[in-house]
């Protein structure tokens, strides 16, 4: 005889609810794998775990080096009122059921809670649960958490299956959290050679000055942003900055590489700044294949009262001008080519007073653009920012414009500011 047509379709409903499960489990491990930023992995794999059980509470515990408790507790699921209740509730300790998934690495599936001999109980404020599954995240061959699931939405208890999808994410998981760790030991390698790359100030009396380096959010990105400012034998100060094209390790050396030409070039030549570009351009040409550069060459020059400006631009943004008791003023002029377009092009010089107290700030890009907005947005941007800090010392300063940026971060960014002494 054959089956009975209820029978049949109770089946394939059970294949087809199988098949959608595997289905979402296939897309919740792709979903997971592409994100890099940890923090982000945890909570994803949380709310993953939701979905593919149907359940209305989730939490990552990550367990802490000495194994007695948990380091980190990421929630999904309970209200904000929940959170704030839970506020001074410090994290498990390692003890009950939670405990003993911290010490025990096979599955827990509860139907009851409240009647487990483990429990211990919920702190105040913290909802009713009654059942729950929780299995181990291991990270090469040691346990980095447990990721824990309460409550089916159907008010069923879990079930195998359930606890088998839940495996198969764990699986998932310590190999997302793992490239996350890598990827957070790699970026922070990164931002420490490019940091090692850019100089300390030195003392510019009678000048204060300071700069910032941000990198980019983007993964992976190495940046090409540079700066630099000493004090001259003919007693002018120098200062630059500039941007080497590209995110990569090449561009980070040849950005080494251009400061310390030009660092030997200004003591060489005390010549106007466009004539020290145009000697560093024919060097880069003869003795490199460095990428496009672009750069913002300035000398404060003692001038009796005010300071003079002396400044020469290859393709690089204009500084920004602040005096006291004016109006932020971008200090327009010609540009010259990039360094490494073309050695034999001359590159005009520029001349501005500066009074006692002016401040002089010089920025790469990634300051201000941002792929929605128009340059001039972000430039505007900028200059209020200035103007409503500038009476900070000058190191604030730098501080702020950066904590502010009005670009989207996807590039790294530098900042220099130089001041003159007060009249």
């Amino acid at each position: 005889m054959g089956a009975e047509p209820g029978g049949v379709i109770e089946q394939l409903d059970v294949l087809a609810r199988a098949q959608a499960r595997l289905l979402g489990l296939l897309d919740a491990v792709l979903a997971i794998s592409r994100e890099l930023e940890l923090p982000e992995v945890l909570r994803q794999i949380v709310s993953t775990a939701l979905e593919l059980v149907g359940a209305r509470y989730g939490a990552l515990g990550v367990v802490n080096e000495r194994r007695t408790g948990l380091s980190e507790f990421i929630t999904v699921g309970i209200t904000d009122q929940e959170q704030a209740d839970l506020a001074d509730i410090a994290l498990p300790h390692g003890r009950g059921l939670l405990g003993h998934l911290i010490h025990h690495t096979e599955p827990l599936r509860v139907d009851d809670i409240a009647a487990h001999p483990l429990s211990v109980g919920f702190p105040p404020g913290h909802p009713p649960m009654r059942t729950l599954l929780g299995v181990a995240i291991g990270v090469r061959g040691d346990i980095y958490g447990n990721l824990y699931v309460s409550e089916r939405l159907d008010g069923q208890p879990f079930d195998e299956q359930d606890e088998s999808v839940l495996l198969a994410l764990a699986g998932a998981a310590g190999v997302a959290i793992d490239h996350a760790r890598l990827f957070a030991q790699v970026r922070s390698g990164a931002e420490q050679f490019q940091r090692l790359l850019l100089p300390i100030l030195p003392d510019l009396r009678p000048f204060t000055a300071a700069a910032i380096y941000r990198p980019a959010t983007a993964p992976a990105h190495l940046g090409g942003d540079w700066y630099d400012a000493l004090l001259l034998p003919d007693h002018a100060c120098a200062a630059v900055i500039g941007d080497v094209v590209g995110h990569d390790l090449r561009s980070a050396a040849a950005m080494a590489q251009t400061r310390h030409m030009l660092r030997a070039l200004l003591y060489d030549r005390r010549t106007p700044p466009s004539e020290v570009l145009h000697q560093l351009d024919r060097t880069l040409h003869a003795i490199t294949d460095d990428p496009l550069t672009t750069a913002c060459l300035a000398r404060i020059e003692p001038g009796g009262d005010p300071w003079l400006l002396h400044w020469s631009t290859a393709g690089h943004l204009p500084p920004l001008l602040i005096t006291p008791g004016r109006q932020p003023v971008y200090l327009l002029a010609e540009p010259g080519v990039p360094l490494g377009v073309d050695a034999a092009q001359p590159r005009p010089d520029h001349k501005h007073p500066l009074p006692a107290g002016a401040t002089v700030i010089f920025f790469t890009d990634g300051l201000v653009e941002h792929p929605h907005r128009s340059l001039d947005t972000g430039l505007r941007a900028l200059s209020a920012a200035a103007l409503a800090h500038a009476h900070l010392p000058v190191d604030d300063l730098c501080t702020i414009l950066a904590d502010n940026h009005p670009s989207d971060g996807h590039d790294d960014l530098a900042i220099l500011a130089l001041r003159t002494p007060p009249g």
